[in-house]
């Protein structure tokens, strides 16, 4: 239920950057789309694609570390996602998408871990970490029998 939720939450911010991302010619970066990563979104680079919220503008150096951790793994995580959808066949599409998707829930965890001080926010960091592992793991290996890997 708590992976649901974050999940469900994840998509719901991670959606309209997919869409977009969808919408590129592969060739094309981000930048050169008049786009940027969700991590420079993030540090007030711009507006919040698809959730007409602008970031507020950040100080020099003014971001905690813990802002900076989660900013890079979202960035990671963004461009293998939206590769992921492109399969034509939409449940391994689905299923690449996920991998990258779980991994970022993942490496965002590890930043709840390092930083967090709450009991909580690191049990269900803990909880995050188990749980995505183990769909990761039965996604590969269904992506594998299904030849798609």
């Amino acid at each position: 239920m708590k992976t649901s939720i974050l999940a469900v939450a994840l998509i719901a911010l991670a959606g309209p950057a997919l869409a977009q991302a969808h919408s590129q010619t592969p060739s094309a970066s981000p930048q050169s789309q008049g786009q940027m990563p969700m991590g420079q979104m993030m540090r007030g680079g711009g507006m919040m694609q698809g959730h007409g919220t602008q970031a507020a503008p950040a100080q020099a150096g003014s971001q905690s570390e813990a802002t900076k951790a989660y900013a890079a793994a979202m960035d990671k995580m963004h461009a293998p996602m939206a590769q992921g959808i492109q399969d034509a066949n939409a449940d391994v599409a689905f299923v690449k998408g996920m991998i990258p998707h779980h991994q970022g829930a993942i490496d965002m965890a590890k930043v709840a871990l390092q930083y967090g001080k709450d009991e909580q926010t690191k049990k269900w960091a803990t909880d995050v970490i188990r749980e995505q592992e183990r769909e990761i793991g039965e996604m590969r290996a269904w992506l594998k029998a299904k030849g798609a890997e």
